[in-house]
């Protein structure tokens, strides 16, 4: 612990537009840390995106949030006036932007609102109080930090302001130091031990640090700067102090009653990527297109017993059981073991996290058990040959049985993207695309996500690989920084030349089928009480598998016998050997008909030599294991016909 006297604040800022509905782990990570380290200086967290949340109405507030460019327009129109009929024209020419301000309103208008409750909410504290301000920049806070910073430098000149985060790294934040003066530091990668020692020294130095550098920390006008890239990280992360997010519990308590919200509580049980793990001389390593772990260097997770404590305490500390594991992807092991011991507690929890496409359904089971009501899983295609390219590891079947899984009642819900216009992406990508979402329809829709490059990331890298010519700082920046400025500054966001209108033409008809699945989905579960659009009862010696179509009478099929110990068992994607061996008694020319019976009716489907059945149990939670997967005989009865009715 490091040992100072009473001295001036430090303060933590989070700048708009992050979710407003939880507070910022970053902010209650590095408040709870400098607490523990630096125990004699005050720590002020200063989440004054929840200010200007309640200010405009949540709603407004979450729409504009939602969208990169329009989060970075408003702010960006307050810092560069000079540049604010650019921007908003590229605010209007957003195709929905128009719906997203109240009758009557103007761009014009949304701006001086957010002006005026910046204003308001930099009130308190008193900045003359404080000695260092730091800023957490991470994607779509990059102005509205910049604006606050002149304001506050205005305000109290003596402040040393440094900044760190997402959008901080490598040479992004290297270029932002050289670019704006008013920023003295910028931290490289994790931020807790680069603060903590640069607080202390600002201190013990009467505010002066120009004369010599810390590790993970560029300083402007030091001659011995710390390197681009360089970081300092917490080896073990048991050895973290729990979030302190009082200040945002204590912020909101504030707001009228009407304007008051149960938020959620951000948690994290790791830090980096494992999939992105370390790999030969050559080899990619990581999503092609991920740049979401530029701020650390390799990966680090929670022991099970911190966890469940931690989830625990912060629960009954802020008396909320929606907790949010903010992870990139939650750690490969013992998952099953964790959500078991979370269940055992007999909190109700309200769980969300990100998980990969490979996830068993026995551990998706225990995460619906222990209160996961929502998985992020990293499915981003249907085509096995383009998830080759985004190097996902996954297939296309992989991806439809947890699809399948999440869709069965009990299992958390599933979100996910589907990438569009990936770079080298061709006609064979979409072709396996279309095939493919011919039998994901029963399934929750992915949300369309058109490809940005992103800065460092794997596909950056290695341009000629993909196709790509020629990289450099998205065109919309061009219209929210000046031009003197502009080609100082590296983003987070990148853009690059490339087949571009080749990708968007081959990718047209996956949109249309994408909105036609959202639209078939919606409608089929309008009503309460409606349940899997694919499922089956099990009557032990046979199955009836209902299938529900939109604005058509349902279809009933029965299996019985081995047919039906067929379907059973590929509930895990199969191979035809591991079908025969299952069923020795079965013989290959018997097996092959009745399997390309059931892909033509779309209740499995098939990849190579490879089987997966698509319809989910009616009613109850899926467990990993089915009954009747042992041989029943070599009987393979037909499918029923249609039957009109429930």
């Amino acid at each position: 612990m490091l040992k100072l006297g009473t001295k001036q604040a430090i303060a933590l800022v989070s700048a708009p537009w992050p979710l407003f509905n939880r507070p910022s782990i970053q902010l209650g990570s590095l408040k709870a840390f400098l607490q523990r380290e630096l125990p004699s200086i005050p720590v002020l967290t200063h989440y004054l995106y929840l200010h200007i949340a309640e200010s405009l109405g949540y709603e407004l507030y979450r729409n504009i949030s939602e969208k990169n460019w329009l989060a970075e327009s408003v702010y960006g129109a307050l810092l560069f006036p000079e540049q604010f009929d650019s921007i908003e024209k590229s605010w209007w020419r957003t195709s929905f932007a128009s719906s997203l301000l109240p009758s009557g309103r103007d761009f014009q208008w949304l701006c001086r609102e957010v002006e005026a409750a910046t204003r308001r909410s930099l009130e308190y504290p008193d900045w003359s109080t404080c000695s260092l301000v730091g800023f957490s920049i991470c994607l779509g806070q990059l102005t509205s930090s910049l604006y606050l910073i002149r304001h506050l430098k205005r305000r109290a000149p003596h402040i040393k302001v440094v900044i760190g985060g997402s959008s901080c790294a490598g040479k992004m934040g290297a270029s932002l130091l050289k670019t704006f003066p008013d920023i003295d530091f910028v931290v490289q990668g994790e931020g807790e031990l680069p603060l903590a020692h640069l607080a202390a020294s600002l201190q013990q130095r009467n505010s002066d640090l120009n004369q010599f550098s810390l590790p993970g920390v560029l300083a402007r006008g030091s001659s011995e700067a710390s390197p681009e890239g360089q970081m300092v990280q917490i080896p073990f992360l048991d050895n973290l102090p729990m979030p302190d997010y009082e200040d945002y519990f204590a912020l909101l308590h504030r707001f009228p009653p009407e304007k008051r919200f149960f938020p959620k509580i951000p948690m994290e049980i790791s830090r980096g990527c494992w999939w992105r793990k370390k790999s030969p001389v050559g080899k990619q390593s990581g999503c092609s297109f991920c740049n979401l772990n530029l701020q650390w260097d390799g990966y680090r997770s929670k022991t099970r017993g911190r966890i469940v404590a931690e989830a625990n305490t912060l629960s009954a500390r802020h008396q909320s059981l929606a907790l949010s594991f903010m992870d990139n992807l939650l750690p490969p092991k013992g998952l099953e073991e964790l959500f078991t011991e979370m269940a055992v507690s007999g909190k109700e929890f309200q769980l969300f996290a990100e998980i990969r496409a490979t996830t068993p359904a026995r551990i998706l089971a225990a995460m619906a058990a222990a209160g996961t009501e929502t998985v992020q899983v990293g499915v981003e295609a249907l085509s096995t040959s383009l998830l080759g390219k985004l190097n996902k590891g996954t297939t296309a079947m992989t991806n439809l049985q947890i699809m399948r899984d999440c869709e069965t009642p009990g299992m958390p819900n599933l979100t996910g993207n589907l990438i569009l216009h990936f770079p080298s992406s061709d006609e064979r990508d979409v072709a396996e695309t279309l095939a493919t979402l011919a039998f994901a329809f029963p399934f929750r829709p992915l949300k369309p996500a058109a490809f940005w490059l992103g800065y460092e990331s794997p596909v950056y890298q290695n341009p000629q690989a993909y196709g790509i010519r020629k990289r450099g700082n998205h065109s919309l920046y061009k219209r929210l920084f000046p031009r003197p400025i502009l080609r100082n500054l590296t983003f987070m966001i990148q853009d690059y030349s490339g087949q571009k209108r080749y990708q968007r033409r081959i990718w047209k008809k996956v949109e249309e089928e994408v909105r036609h699945w959202q639209e078939s989905y919606d409608e089929l579960h309008g009503s309460p009480g409606s349940g899997p659009i694919l499922s089956y009862l099990d009557g032990k010696e046979f199955m009836i598998i209902r299938e529900r179509r939109a604005g058509r009478d349902d279809m009933t099929h029965r299996l019985t016998g081995t047919s039906r110990g067929i379907y059973l068992f590929c509930q895990t994607h199969r191979s035809i050997r591991a079908i025969l061996a299952q069923f020795p008694r079965l013989q290959e020319d018997r097996l092959l008909p009745f399997l390309k019976m059931m892909v033509s009716k779309r209740l499995m489907f098939n990849e190579g030599n490879r089987y997966l059945s698509l319809a989910v149990p009616s009613r109850a939670t899926f467990s990993g294991t089915h009954p009747g997967s042992r041989s029943m005989g070599s009987n393979l009865p037909a499918i029923a016909t249609p039957h009109s009715g429930a």
